[in-house]
């Protein structure tokens, strides 16, 4: 069935397209966010296990509800592990285990890397696909990757 929202078929696809690219991001991020929370150790092991684990369960919601979006825009959620990797823009380290400023100065840079790559996709939505809720739901993306970014950032100042 058909959409009746207010946006093209056209600008529909660009909307899916692009969240689907979030998704892809997200998901990867996650995983990232897992195999430190498995692997962090050190003196201060307990309080960056359980940061580790409060930004995944952040992301966590962030992955559901980005997918629910695009189904809500009449498309289909990618889910399979090479879709995401096709897709995403955080790079992954197979086989590195960094010590824990290095978790938090790599994980900082993703959050980073998001910030910069969500500012682009809320002017696009809003701009060339004129879907404002998209745009909206974008930025709620963002601040929440500004808000972990800044705590990550406080650990190494």
């Amino acid at each position: 069935m058909k959409l009746k929202i207010g946006i093209t078929e056209a600008h529909l696809k660009n909307s899916i397209s692009l969240l689907t690219s979030i998704l892809a991001n997200e998901m990867t991020f996650y995983i990232k966010l897992r195999k430190f929370h498995w692997n962090v150790s050190g003196p201060s092991f307990m309080e960056l296990h359980k940061l580790f684990e409060a930004q995944y369960s952040e992301v966590e919601v962030s992955i559901d509800e980005t997918a629910e979006r695009i189904s809500k825009l009449g498309g289909k959620a990618i889910g399979t592990m090479k879709e995401f990797a096709e897709l995403t823009i955080i790079k992954e380290s197979p086989n590195k285990y960094p010590e824990q400023k290095e978790m938090l100065k790599e994980l900082l840079e993703d959050h980073e890397t998001l910030i910069v790559q969500l500012r682009k996709d809320v002017d696009a939505s809003e701009d060339e696909n004129k879907d404002s809720g998209t745009a909206d739901f974008l930025n709620g993306l963002m601040q929440g990757h500004e808000t972990m970014a800044w705590m990550l950032r406080r650990y190494l100042e």
